[in-house]
């Protein structure tokens, strides 16, 4: 066959993109490398606080009751000195002229080292608060406040017969207490559920807060003194004469169903989540208790976490493009999420994204090494996590090489500006197809989490790409106030290498629409390479059918709902899909969060569910009605799900029960 020099020409030009097309996308590793900390044998390092010492040595307190001091902490032979035994579970380390201070379950500690023998010789008490005894009693911090004193937060325990209800046994539990060094403590702020995750960013106090009774996902909170944080237990105690909080919880519940309804037996029911009912929001009954705090940023259950642990600021001059934002860990996926924030008519918020992810153990604590680098300390003792160790002190190293990134996302009157670490390839980045967005919300009550609700697709009517490609302003109709807005960025490719960004999905919570200029449609491009409709590919997906923007309607069912209850069989029977094929699924329906396909984590892996032989219809009735005694070996219960489709359980069932194969 005879070919032509113009045909030649063509076919290697095809051949050439062919390549540059196939050239794999570099990934979290290529830019953050996890070093493991080499740590002498005898240490348990279940990770209870970090703290870098002036001199670069770094400061470790853990469950176990040790404080470590570790000198030359970067080297590859550090030196590991016990500093101090025989507390109880230390959840926080803080250091303050020449001392060290901790957070007991029931104390904030002083250590000195007096003579200088490299040990503490003096435990003081500072303040003692009250424990009833109960397990989840735990106590976090201290972390130190702009003026010197200290703060230091409480969990709640859980009720007797309600064992699933937050309870404040005891004064101070659910609270953040303000303590001065010569002990007088003063209430700071109520509504705390779980609050691991403390930190003092340009001297605010900020925390995190896991997903639990109350709180329908994690997020990034602002703290001052007077908020509540939502949680309700705590209110027990707003009537003391020394309370900035003074909602009363008496008109807290007369606001708000608590859903503590008995059977016929008279034994409390535990609330699980109605599919079809009419919700409140945490902005809703923001207009009834205008003390209630919102988040500045929510970090979606099951995609950036499940549990969230500290949060802590990225020094200047290091981590790249990213310095001056907030990372944040997560101890139940063993995860960093990277989070950007702006304030928008005097409201915090901003966008949310995975940072890195594949860390041994369970991420709880964070500090930053004299040399750039990011320690993590982990942990997992009765928190199930991912990862394949028990507890574990890490560094999170970065090589100087920027990533393809959304580095920020900013609220504009008619949409967002995506602003990326380089610039983008311009055909990409001006085609809509390239683009997906969502918003969804969750709910406010007294169910342990909360499915998101009220999704609804939103379609990007424009794009203006900037004249240096480092901006994409889309312009999207239907913004909903208070909702959190997802952006999915697969199509969009950088314009040196036509690499896909390493993570394309933002979370963005919309406190408050920016004013300004609307972007006119004759500057924006409104090309879509797609002839029909582009399915999302936000892992958020609707589990139910997009509804007004008010979270007081009620849910309805999906329109079609019917239609894939007559495909379920086809589903059930046909060809098993493949783990690329379901990890959508998997994610949006959360199911990532507690199980991996071959490794324990909170619930059991996917290759054990398979090894049961539980049919498909099984598999989807226990979706919806968990019986947790089949599992005996796992701390956590899964809860109901009802909001997970037939259609979407009995494609997830097939995948499952191909593992066995």
């Amino acid at each position: 066959m005879r070919y032509t020099f113009k045909t030649l020409a063509m076919m290697a030009l095809s051949l050439s993109c062919s390549a540059l097309f196939a050239q794999e996308t570099p990934k979290e590793e290529d830019f953050f490398r996890i070093n493991k900390v080499r740590v002498p044998e005898g240490p348990i390092l279940e990770v209870g606080g970090l703290v870098t010492m002036p001199n670069g040595d770094l400061g470790i307190s853990t469950r176990r009751g040790d404080v470590w001091i570790v000198e030359n902490p970067t080297s590859t032979k550090p030196y590991f000195r016990k500093f101090a035994t025989g507390l109880h579970e230390i959840l926080g380390i803080a250091q303050k002229n020449g001392a060290i201070y901790v957070a007991q379950r029931g104390e904030l500690t002083k250590l000195v080292d007096k003579n200088m023998d490299g040990k503490a010789d003096v435990y003081e008490t500072v303040y003692a608060w009250p424990i009833s005894g109960h397990y989840h009693e735990y106590s976090f911090g201290p972390k130190i406040a702009a003026d010197g004193t200290f703060l230091v937060t409480a969990n709640v325990a859980f009720g007797d017969e309600e064992w699933w209800r937050g309870e404040s046994k005891v004064p101070m539990r659910g609270w953040a207490m303000n303590i001065t060094e010569d002990g007088k403590m003063t209430p700071y702020a109520a509504g705390f559920r779980s609050p691991a995750g403390i930190g003092m960013i340009d001297n605010q106090f900020y925390y995190t807060e896991n997903q639990g009774d109350w709180v329908g996902s994690g997020g990034l909170w602002k703290v001052n003194k007077g908020d509540f944080m939502g949680h309700p237990a705590s209110l027990k105690w707003s009537d003391r004469p020394d309370s900035p909080v003074k909602l009363q919880s008496d008109f807290f519940y007369a606001n708000i169903d608590e859903r503590r309804i008995k059977n016929e037996q008279g034994r409390y029911i535990k609330p699980e989540n109605r599919v079809n009912e009419t919700f409140k929001t945490l902005f809703d009954m923001k207009k009834v208790f205008p003390e209630l705090r919102l988040p500045s940023v929510w970090l979606p259950y099951g995609i950036l976490g499940i549990s969230s642990s500290e949060p802590v600021k990225i020094p200047e001059n290091t981590f790249g493009p990213f310095a001056g934002q907030i990372l944040a860990g997560d101890q139940g996926m063993s995860i960093i999420s990277r989070i950007f924030l702006e304030t928008v008519k005097g409201e915090e918020q901003g966008a949310a994204f995975l940072f890195r992810k594949g860390f041994r153990s369970g991420v709880l604590r964070l500090a930053w090494g004299t040399d750039g680098s990011l320690f993590v300390g982990e942990t997992n003792r009765g928190w199930g996590s991912a990862g394949d160790a028990n507890e574990g002190l890490e560094r999170l190293v970065y090589n100087n090489k920027v990533p393809f990134e959304m580095k920020a996302v900013r609220s504009m009157p008619d949409g967002f500006e995506v602003e990326f670490t380089k610039p983008v390839d311009r055909k990409s980045a001006e085609d809509l197809a390239s683009y997906a967005a969502e918003s969804f919300i969750y709910k406010y009550h007294p169910v342990y989490g909360s499915p998101p609700v009220n999704v609804e697709t939103l379609k990007i009517t424009g794009v203006k790409v900037s004249a240096d490609g480092m901006k994409a302003r889309l312009i999207i109709p239907n913004l909903r106030q208070y909702y959190i807005h997802t952006l999915t960025l697969d199509g969009v490719r950088d314009k040196e290498g036509f690499y896909s960004l390493v993570h394309p999905v933002a979370y963005y919570t919309l406190n408050q629409i920016a004013d300004g200029d609307k972007l006119p449609m004759s500057e924006v491009s409104t090309k879509n390479s797609e002839s029909g409709p582009k399915a999302s590919s936000t892992p958020v997906k609707p589990s139910a059918k997009p509804k007004a923007s008010t979270g007081t309607k009620p849910e309805a069912k999906s329109a079609t709902n019917t239609t894939r209850a007559k495909v379920s069989t086809t589903l059930a029977s046909s060809k098993a899909p493949t783990y690329k094929e379901v990890e959508g699924l998997l994610t949006k329906n959360t199911c990532l969060a507690c199980h991996n396909p071959t490794k324990r984590q909170i619930g059991p892996p996917f290759l054990e569910i398979a090894k049961r032989k539980y049919s498909p219809e099984k598999i989807y009735n226990l979706i919806h009605n968990p019986q947790p005694q089949n599992w005996p070996g796992y701390s956590t219960e899964m809860p109901p799900m009802p909001q997970v489709t037939k259609a979407d359980a009995l494609k997830i069932a097939a995948w499952i029960n191909s593992l066995d194969k």
